[in-house]
Parts: C-alpha cells; sequence; structure tokens
C-alpha cells in the first residue's frame, strides 16, 4: 500500500482536504473488508458538491470483560481498561485506529465519528476482580483511547470503573488531554490520599495551532497545564507525557514542554516517540500532505532515521523510543531538560495494591473461605 507522500495524483478522484473538527482526512476501508469504495467524478461534478457535516453516533458494547492483559516489557503496567471504542479527540497519530477494523469500520474518519461505550464496564469489572483467583495489579486507564473523551461527560463510564476501584482500594493510573478529569477530583483526591492513583496529561504542544490540526477536539495547551497545576494542588500524583513527539513538527518544542510542565506543578515528565503501525502510517502521511506539505519529505526521511529505515518499527524496546543517531540526540536533550528543570527524579514509587479487597456483593461470604 502506498502513502499520500508516494502515490502520483488520479484524476477523477475527489482531493484530501481537511474536516473540520476532525483529524484524519480521508475515511479508508478497514482491513479486512472485501471491497473498497472509490469517490469519482459521474460527470456531473458530484466532487465539487460540499461533504455533508461529519455526525458523531454513538453505541453500547456489551462487554463479557473489560480487563486487558499484556506482558510487554515497553510499558510500566500489566493490566488496562479502556472504556471507549474510538475516539472523538481525532488525534490523527492514534495508534488505536486500526482496532476499528474488528467492528467493520474506518480506522479514518469513522475511528472519530462512530463511537462505542462499554454502558456495563463497571459491572463486568466487578465480576472479574471478585473471582478468587484475581491478583491485585494497578489498572491503567487511557492506554488506548481517552477515557475522558466528550461523551465521558454523558455516559460516565470512566466516573463508575473509578467508584468501584475507590470501593476495592485498587491502585489505577490514568492519561488524558482532557481537563474533564477535574469533574472527578472527589474520587481522585481519595484515592490519592491512600496512594492509590497517579494521573498523567498528554501535552503534545504548546502551539494551538498545531494543536488544532493535530489533535482537533482536545483541550488546549494552556488549559492542560492548569489541569496538571488543579490536580497536583489538590495533592494528586500528576506527570506529563509528551507524546508522541513528531519529527519536523514538534520536536523543536521538547525543551519548552518539560519548563512548562515544571512550571505547572508536574511531578515527572517522559516522552514517546511517534509510532505508525498498520492504517496509521497512510492516515499520518496524508495528513501531513494536507496540513505540512512543505514539510512531508522531510518527516518521512526522518521517521525512517528514527525506525530503522521503516515506517513503524515494532520491535520492544525500540518502538517507544526509536534508534539510531536521531534518537540518541533527542534522548540526550530530554534527559538535559529533566534535569535543568527539576524532574529528573522518578515517580513516587509504586501505588499500594495492599489493601485492596474485593467488592461486596452476592458472593462476598465465599470470599472468607
Amino acid at each position: 500500500m502506498r502513502t499520500a507522500a508516494e502515490a502520483p495524483e488520479r484524476s477523477g478522484e475527489r482531493p484530501l482536504e481537511a474536516f473540520p473538527g476532525r483529524g484524519a482526512v480521508s475515511n479508508p476501508a478497514g482491513r479486512f473488508e472485501s471491497s473498497h469504495a472509490l469517490a469519482a467524478d459521474d460527470g456531473w461534478g458530484s466532487l465539487d458538491e460540499p461533504l455533508p457535516p461529519l455526525e458523531t453516533i454513538v453505541l453500547p458494547e456489551p462487554a463479557r470483560s473489560v480487563i486487558s492483559r499484556n506482558d510487554s516489557p515497553d510499558v510500566p503496567f500489566d493490566q488496562s481498561i479502556n472504556p471507549y471504542r474510538g475516539c472523538e479527540h481525532g488525534c490523527v497519530y492514534c495508534f488505536a485506529r486500526p482496532a476499528h477494523a474488528f467492528v467493520n469500520l474506518s480506522p479514518g474518519l469513522d475511528f472519530e465519528t462512530r463511537l462505542f461505550f462499554k454502558q456495563d464496564a463497571a459491572a463486568r469489572l466487578r465480576e472479574e476482580i471478585s473471582r478468587p483467583g484475581y491478583r491485585c495489579s494497578p489498572i491503567a486507564l487511557g492506554t488506548n483511547t481517552d477515557p475522558y473523551q466528550p461523551i465521558e461527560r454523558r455516559f460516565n463510564v470512566t466516573r463508575s470503573i473509578l467508584e468501584l476501584l475507590l470501593e476495592c482500594a485498587h491502585p489505577v493510573s490514568i492519561v488524558t488531554k482532557s481537563t474533564l478529569v477535574l469533574r472527578d477530583l472527589d474520587l481522585l483526591t481519595e484515592l490519592a490520599q491512600r496512594n492509590l492513583t497517579r494521573v498523567y496529561l498528554s501535552v503534545t504542544t504548546l502551539d494551538d495551532d498545531l494543536k488544532r490540526r493535530m489533535e482537533p477536539r482536545t483541550a488546549s495547551p494552556r488549559a492542560r497545564l492548569a489541569t496538571v497545576r488543579a490536580l497536583s494542588r489538590a495533592g494528586i500524583p500528576v506527570g506529563v507525557m509528551y507524546a508522541p513527539v513528531i519529527p519536523a513538527i514538534n520536536d523543536h518544542e521538547l525543551e519548552r514542554i518539560v519548563e512548562a510542565s515544571a512550571a505547572a506543578g508536574a511531578s515527572s515528565v517522559d516522552y514517546l516517540l511517534l509510532r505508525l503501525p498498520r492504517e496509521v502510517r497512510d492516515l499520518f502521511y496524508q495528513w501531513l500532505e494536507v496540513h505540512f506539505p512543505e514539510r512531508a519529505t522531510k518527516v518521512r526521511t526522518r521517521i525512517h532515521e528514527l525506525r530503522n529505515g521503516r515506517d513503524n518499527d515494532p520491535r520492544f524496546g525500540a518502538r517507544m523510543r526509536g534508534s539510531g543517531p536521531w534518537a540518541d540526540l533527542l534522548r540526550a536533550r530530554f534527559e538535559a531538560a529533566r534535569r535543568r528543570f527539576g524532574l529528573d527524579g522518578a515517580d513516587s514509587g509504586p501505588l499500594d495494591r495492599s489493601a485492596f479487597r474485593r467488592p461486596a456483593g452476592d458472593s462476598a461470604q465465599l470470599c472468607l473461605w
């Protein structure tokens, strides 16, 4: 499959264009579809007609289980929960996009407009952590799609999960781009007082214009840093994730983001390099051609230098940080910035799992045996 940067122009096709409030610039069929559709000029000027607005559709997704487990050496958790499938934030680089193919939808615009919520997530979680064989380990929220994306205001799936985890004294970490996390300050404060939570705000850029192009429905950089400040003042351990770092797009902001994170009260900062798995590769390069055509070749070349000559390098140990001279330089800059702004220490130790107790319920008496 060729990327937008490589593919020649073909007459009669609708040109790629940005959709207001959306990240992807196309809606390609999922990789499991048996047929692909292509918009073409029928002789009546149909390609010149404006496209209708893209509406967001949300549907329930029943779940038999909600805890996902992994043994990857590249991530600091082995359990996670994704309250939502798809994400209205519309971040063009999101590595979760390919998962939409499993429900016969596109990883492009469908990922941003055809969303699913796990309406019974808390009930399924209660069942799973009530089992006699369950071993308590911190659960990560926000590792795939944002648990505080806009539809959380309506469906409260994330809050219901946090309420249960607080009831059971179960440790949980959160990664988000949203100020909506402050709605749950009451739960997070109590979890933090018992060393049961840590929150990370993803801050990708301090440039409002770049944010609007790359992450169209997320909170502004200033609002995210204000959220870091509010969490810190409430006594909640909060860090910043500078992710993803995109060469020739936002990598020049590294030192400024570390400085701003420290000023906002973050206790830690980390970074991750851009990943382009499966369909994300073509979606990202199409976005690049629309928004930064003059940089497209440079960005692609630099990605190859960071990814062992490829668009994506899935090897453990390399996929999060990259490899080669540019990766080494980025790592050195980051460590120097952390030292300079006093964020070179580790997080405040592991979350407490010793206080965990199985939730009360019909089977609570069985837990005595």
